[in-house]
């Protein structure tokens, strides 16, 4: 029996995808960095929509990063559209890096 729909097994690829993206400044993907706060897949226009955040408001990297998560999406899922929603609150925290991540930070 399988519990995910088709939309569901799309959003996850779609986060899966956006594992290729590092933020530079800590050199960790932005997922496991805990900055991607939802995916939203419509198939019925084929969008996608990132709401995201970065580590602080005036992060330096937040040009590239954002092009990145562009970039990414349109090599990645050629046949859809992509929006990034990019959101202040819940303000990022260390609390929101994975245990992935904390690994990868040496903070475990």
């Amino acid at each position: 029996m399988d519990f995910y729909t088709e939309g569901d097994k799309k959003e996850i690829a779609i986060l899966h995808s956006l594992k290729e993206v590092i933020d530079p400044e800590v050199t960790i993907n932005i997922v496991d960095m805990g900055l991607i706060y939802k995916i939203t897949y419509n198939s019925i226009n084929k969008s996608i929509l990132v709401t995201m955040t970065l580590s602080s408001k005036g992060c330096p990297m937040s040009d590239l990063i954002l092009t990145q998560v562009k970039e990414c999406l349109n090599r990645e899922h050629p046949e859809c559209t992509t929006e990034i929603n990019l959101v202040w609150e819940p303000k990022w925290t260390r609390d929101f890096i994975t245990p992935a991540g904390r690994k990868q930070l040496g903070l475990t």
